[in-house]
């Protein structure tokens, strides 16, 4: 693929809070985007927009450079890949695929192995930044598979990130991604305990997250869902069922390397408790709700 992105079509599968937002950035680089969703009023959204409606994974990728998809969990990417109207049958004319789900890195590279069998190249690409990140096209964006596959997508990957680093073999992106929501999870956490105690202390909320940016505390997190935690604004942006689906991953994957991770397993059983609550659609931050019931005081 050249730098030339107005001649290139992306087949695009899965928009919705993310994938809509990434698909709207390549149809303002000047791709063509053949889109895909089972939700047909997603599709006539992005149409309206410019793209292509597609009836299946195959349709989407037909005459396609890369195919693309942004869908919830393993099994949804393994249904599009390995399904009747999939793309192991029907891959796109430029050969290459970029899911850029968050997955299991074991599913990853078995879909690695079957495609790259019928002269497929398969990259995982997950990407940190959420919806606020996919709206201004400025993901991260960490790339498993081959090197010459990732050298042809950069155009793609250009028009919906800033941050785009190769990170080794098949299922390599996932790795470090797993490794990014762990990190998020627990910082989630953190700040849901510093709030919790500098309440319970009779200290003003919005002074403590002024004074914890100046310092060595200071994170993207607390910046940007402090004051929703502070406010008792649980409104979706990353689901809680989202992050739970992604820190299972990551115990999953700690658990076949032996390696232990007890924080990430203390704030699974938080976000387990939070959906039990009836968080699940809320937004990430509502991990905050799991500290007012534990404390019997609410936020605001």
């Amino acid at each position: 693929m050249s730098d030339n992105e107005g001649t290139a079509c992306v087949g695009f599968i899965g928009l919705g809070t993310m994938g809509r937002e990434m698909a709207r950035n390549l149809l303002k680089a000047g791709f063509a985007v053949r889109a895909y969703d089972v939700r047909p009023e997603a599709v006539s959204e992005l149409a309206a927009e410019g793209a292509v409606a597609a009836t299946s994974p195959a349709d989407a990728a037909r005459g396609a450079a890369v195919a693309v998809t942004m869908l919830p969990d393993t099994p949804h990417v393994e249904a599009v890949v390995y399904g009747e109207h999939g793309l192991l049958k029907a891959p796109p004319a430029g050969r290459i695929i970029v899911d850029m789900s968050t997955i299991s890195p074991v599913a990853v590279r078995r879909m690695a192995a079957d495609l790259a069998a019928v002269d497929v190249a398969f990259l995982d690409a997950p990407v940190s930044g959420g919806p606020v990140g996919a709206r201004n096209a400025a993901l991260s964006i960490m790339v498993g598979g081959a090197a010459d596959a990732f050298a042809t997508a950069q155009p793609v990957f250009r028009a919906m990130g800033t941050t785009i680093t190769h990170v080794g073999a098949p299922g390599a992106g996932q790795a470090v991604k797993l490794c990014n929501q762990l990190v998020c999870g627990i910082n989630i956490q953190a700040i849901c305990e510093a709030l919790a105690l500098a309440r319970a202390s009779g200290v003003d909320l919005d002074q403590l997250r002024h004074v914890l940016l100046g310092g060595s505390a200071a994170s993207w997190m607390l910046d940007r869902l402090g004051p929703q935690m502070i406010a008792g604004d649980a409104s979706a942006g990353f689901r809680i069922d989202l992050m739970l689906k992604d820190l299972r991953l990551v115990l999953e994957q700690a658990g076949a390397l032996d390696v232990p991770l007890p924080a990430t397993a203390l704030v699974t059983s938080q976000y387990v408790e939070a959906r039990a609550h009836g968080e699940g659609t809320n937004g990430n931050q509502a991990l905050f709700r799991v500290y007012d019931r534990m404390t019997g005081r609410t936020a605001g």
